[in-house]
């Protein structure tokens, strides 16, 4: 048995004075993964700051049509929300796809976006891994590496995010929202995660306790139709092999006013597909020009022994979705 310190915060100020920016200190919500990996001894933190009491489990929507959801709203109650099926479908449906019933009553918004990766070589203790001990190195390369990154990858880790929900955000141009000491900002969830680099053991842009208060979603454009669409090797309690989520905006002419598409299961991050985006942008949907712009966004991939499946999996789903929500 490991101790540590537990402290509970009634405010962010709090929180982040009791989390004091320290290597050891973690903030807990819902624990679905932190307390797993405290478990198998991956974390081991010795001060836990409990903000589940924090005022950050609300949903509103702002004069400029923005919907803030607070860093507590559990995953159930974000998917059920009646603004969020009207008009982010796909960041339903990518909730909906996480998990169980019983762990989305409990995970977080903000933990959701925080979960670490569930590569296997990560949680075994007895495996070299970059990411949990930096410098040992990275034992999936040359080992069990079918589930792993194909795009952004480097030397020290090809390990992939798992959420479901911040591929759908990606694609949904949300933001986050954060608190810290010296003054909170706003991040894209596009630049809120990091491709590993040499520097594995970062998986977000946080400075050391910045709190995550809330997610941003912008209203989408009129006529908006968006989805998620995610492949896994069983019906439940399986990661994405690939996820795609997209939202598509045509004009009277056919043609895409907007195109937002982003790759989950792929990559250290959710993969935003910026080429296909500028390519398909302006030009009506076919199959040729999807295809085509697909596959110029999956030129960077880069495959391991095992997983070179993958870039014609996403492909393909990120077609079928994309026609899918293309008017005839």
């Amino acid at each position: 048995m490991r101790t540590f310190t537990y402290l509970r915060a009634t405010d962010a100020e709090e929180a982040a004075r009791a989390h004091g920016g320290r290597d050891g200190s973690r903030y807990l919500a819902g624990g679905t993964n932190l307390v797993d990996l405290m478990k198998q001894g991956v974390e081991a933190p010795d001060t836990l700051v409990d903000i589940t009491r924090l005022p950050m489990d609300a949903v509103s929507e702002e004069a400029d049509g923005v919907l803030r959801v607070g860093a507590l709203v559990r995953n159930s109650d974000f998917a059920a929300h009646p603004v969020v099926r009207a008009r982010y479908p796909a960041v339903s449906e990518a909730l909906l796809a996480g998990a169980s019933g019983q762990l989305r009553n409990a995970a977080t918004t903000g933990g959701n976006l925080l979960q670490r990766t569930r590569c296997v070589y990560f949680q075994e203790l007895s495996m070299p891994c970059n990411k949990r001990e930096p410098g040992t190195g990275c034992a999936a390369r040359e080992g069990v590496h079918r589930d792993h990154a194909v795009l952004g990858h480097s030397a020290a880790c090809i390990a992939t995010h798992p959420s479901d929900l911040a591929v759908a955000l990606a694609a949904a141009d949300a933001e986050v929202e954060t608190a810290a000491p010296g003054g909170g900002r706003v991040i894209p969830v596009t630049e809120f995660h990091r491709l590993p680099g040499e520097l594995p053991e970062r998986d977000t842009v946080l400075e050391p306790g910045e709190l995550v208060t809330a997610v941003r979603l912008p209203p989408p454009l009129d006529g908006t139709r968006a989805t998620y669409r995610k492949v896994r090797d069983r019906a439940s309690y399986a990661f994405a092999l690939v996820s795609v989520a997209a939202q598509v905006a045509q004009r009277d002419d056919g043609a895409a006013e907007q195109v937002r598409l982003a790759f989950g299961g792929v990559a250290h991050r959710p993969w935003r597909a910026w080429r296909a985006e500028a390519e398909l942008t302006g030009q009506p949907l076919s199959e040729e020009r999807v295809t085509a712009a697909l596959d110029a966004e999956l030129t960077a991939a880069e495959p391991l022994r095992d997983n070179v499946f993958k870039i014609g999996l996403a492909r393909d789903l990120a077609r079928a979705v994309l026609l899918g929500l293309t008017r005839p």
